[in-house]
């Protein structure tokens, strides 16, 4: 089901252009209009969804089988150092529609991020604990 206030939605709905690369009856792969290098790709469902936990299965299968595709055609055309696949949810889910971004990556091309390090061990214990006994939870 597609959105009309969705850019991404217009795009598989064919109502906006898009460079679309490939496209079945479950997603949609087009060229990223803001690319962080050549050949910058994005795979959405053609259903409209905001974050991962909401695709449906056979969806998120096709998107993580196209996304090795999409690396595999990435390594032949531009011959990259290497690849990134991303994808942000919530509120960092810009354009309000799933996406996963696959992009060439080069040695020097500076793409990046800040993070933040965590203090000590004991961190690192706190932390794996309370995603264990949340994980244990949704099960």
């Amino acid at each position: 089901m597609l959105k009309k206030d969705c850019a991404f939605c217009s795009i598989v709905g064919k109502d906006a252009p898009g460079n679309i690369i490939f496209e079945d009856d479950l997603v949609c792969c087009f060229l990223d209009i803001d690319p962080i290098n050549e050949g910058h790709v994005l795979i959405v469902p053609k259903k409209h969804c905001h974050d991962v936990d909401e695709l449906e299965e056979e969806t998120f299968i096709r998107i993580t089988k196209l996304s090795r595709k999409m690396t595999k055609v990435m390594k032949k055309a531009f011959h990259p150092d290497g690849y990134t696949i991303m994808q942000n949810g919530g509120k960092f889910t810009d354009f309000g529609h799933y996406h996963l971004h696959i992009f060439p990556r080069y040695v020097n091309d500076e793409f990046g991020w800040n993070s933040k390090e965590l203090d000590n061990q004991s961190s690192f214990e706190s932390v794996r604990e309370k995603l264990r006994d949340t994980l244990v939870e949704i099960n």
